[in-house]
């Protein structure tokens, strides 16, 4: 079931809190803290939320979403049984921290209800205190959530409502295997919220697991024709590889793929847009699955910035807020193109398709003009400017270390081991991918020195694990 997004009709006597059945007290406190008027993704899905059902919604942090599964859980909470009724799912501490604040400035307007905060990265001691203490509701990282339950310090028998916030970032982070955990414990009679800023496909096979028969709320369409601008641009044979130079000296966009139909032709022009500068790396049939794996994951996290594949290689990819693909050749299926260009301008975002054809590829223009059913536009190569910038420089750099699943090494043992006792922030930290035998994680730039250091100094599950940087 989806529905729509609200048209401009919606004034705010609809979007009121007021036409909620939510209690006096409450209406007055929301009223104090000055939400007058619901947001979009409050009004499509508070409905549903109060109602007890299901609800996949796709929501950005800042639209407000917080408040929206606040209310949901508060509304069906019983303050006179002392047992965890609810529990919140974050990838990070400061995400855990922000919604704990949130729904204690919430439950103002009903007494006594405990909330508490477990996250990794925090001395294990007082959190134990805590729990001793009881609560009613627990908001937590996966995998210090996932070790209270290991060690039977957290009871979820009594959990009626399990919310996963940013889960395409917990899924990101490499949290799919804590979260099976604690969802394992949890009743199987229970509402279960799951807000994502993006949908992909591990989105919505982590819904088909959890939920039951979900409501779906989005307040913005995603994969939009008009998202992406095409533009054809036609060179001779010999003049390709400093046209596509140029492509990128013009647009400079952050992230991108470059497609190309062979192997060799993957490795040459990855090597060639080392040559000038740019973070690039080829993705092909002939890279050992410990290559793959790493060119993958450093793509993914933002620390490469160019991925130029073979669409064999590439098949399967996902990749968020990529803002380009360049067709250094042409593909022979008109089909294969626009699965190609696909790629960008997702969620609701713009993306650039720009692609290479030379005059005896012109036959090839017209299969993917019938196809889409629309004109290809042509662009001039001596119209784009030159700024001789060289290559784009990641935000990210990835760290290698050398332990993995077969070490018991979990996501949540490095986000603390980086976040810990004064370490760097937890925005800092970007994806995390845990393999057999060695992790990933994603830093920003201007604090990797320092995470670097933490991790050779410091120990994970009580070991030390060489360190290194990925080039």
């Amino acid at each position: 079931m989806t529905v729509p997004t609200p048209n401009s009709a919606n004034t705010s006597t609809t979007n009121a809190f007021a036409t909620l059945p939510l209690s006096e007290a409450q209406l007055a406190n929301l009223k104090t803290l000055e939400y007058h008027a619901m947001t979009p993704i409050q009004a499509q899905s508070l409905p549903h939320l109060l109602a007890g059902k299901d609800v996949t919604a796709k929501a950005k942090t800042g639209s407000g979403k917080t408040v929206a599964f606040g209310l949901g859980v508060l509304h069906k909470l019983n303050v006179k049984k002392f047992a965890v009724q609810a529990l919140v799912l974050c990838p990070t501490r400061e995400l855990a921290d922000q919604v704990s604040k949130e729904l204690r400035k919430l439950a103002r307007a009903v007494h006594n209800i405990k909330i508490l905060t477990l996250c990794g990265g925090m001395p294990f001691g007082p959190q134990l205190a805590s729990l001793e203490h009881g609560a009613h509701i627990v908001v937590g990282t996966p995998g210090r959530i996932e070790e209270h339950v290991r060690k039977e310090k957290l009871l979820l028998d009594n959990v009626t409502t399990l919310v996963l916030d940013e889960a395409d970032r917990m899924l990101d982070m490499g949290f799919r295997e804590s979260i099976d955990a604690v969802v394992s414990k949890l009743p199987k009679q229970r509402q279960t919220l799951l807000f994502s800023a993006t949908y992909p496909d591990t989105i919505a096979q982590l819904s088909k697991t959890y939920q039951n028969q979900p409501v779906e709320v989005t307040v913005e369409s995603t994969h939009q024709q008009d998202t992406i601008t095409q533009t054809f641009f036609e060179v001779s044979k010999d003049q390709r590889e400093a046209a596509l130079l140029k492509l990128y000296d013009h647009y400079n966009p952050a992230s991108s793929v470059v497609f190309c139909n062979t192997k060799q032709l993957c490795q040459d022009i990855a090597q060639a847009l080392q040559s000038h500068g740019y973070s690039a790396k080829a993705l092909h049939g002939d890279l050992e699955q410990k290559e793959r794996d790493q060119v993958l994951t450093t793509f993914a996290n933002q620390s490469c910035s160019v991925l130029v594949a073979t669409d064999v290689a590439a098949r399967g990819l996902d990749i968020k807020d990529l803002e380009a693909v360049i067709n250094y050749e042409l593909s022979r299926d008109p089909e294969v193109h626009v699965h190609r260009i696909g790629r960008t301008g997702r969620s609701g975002k713009k993306g650039l398709a720009l692609s290479l054809f030379t005059p005896s590829e012109a036959y090839k223009i017209n299969l993917i003009e019938d196809y889409q059913g629309s004109p290809a536009p042509l662009g001039d190569l001596g119209k784009l400017r030159t700024t001789a910038m060289g290559g784009h420089e990641p935000p990210m750099i990835t760290l290698q270390i050398d332990g993995g699943r077969r070490d018991k090494l979990r996501p949540g043992d490095i986000l603390g081991a980086l976040t810990g006792d004064a370490g760097i922030a937890g925005t800092d930290v970007g994806k995390i991918d845990v393999f057999n035998t060695c992790a990933y994680v994603a830093i920003k730039r201007d604090s990797a020195r320092v995470a670097l250091s933490r991790l050779l100094d410091g120990k994970l599950k009580g070991r030390k694990f060489k360190v290194r940087k990925i080039r």
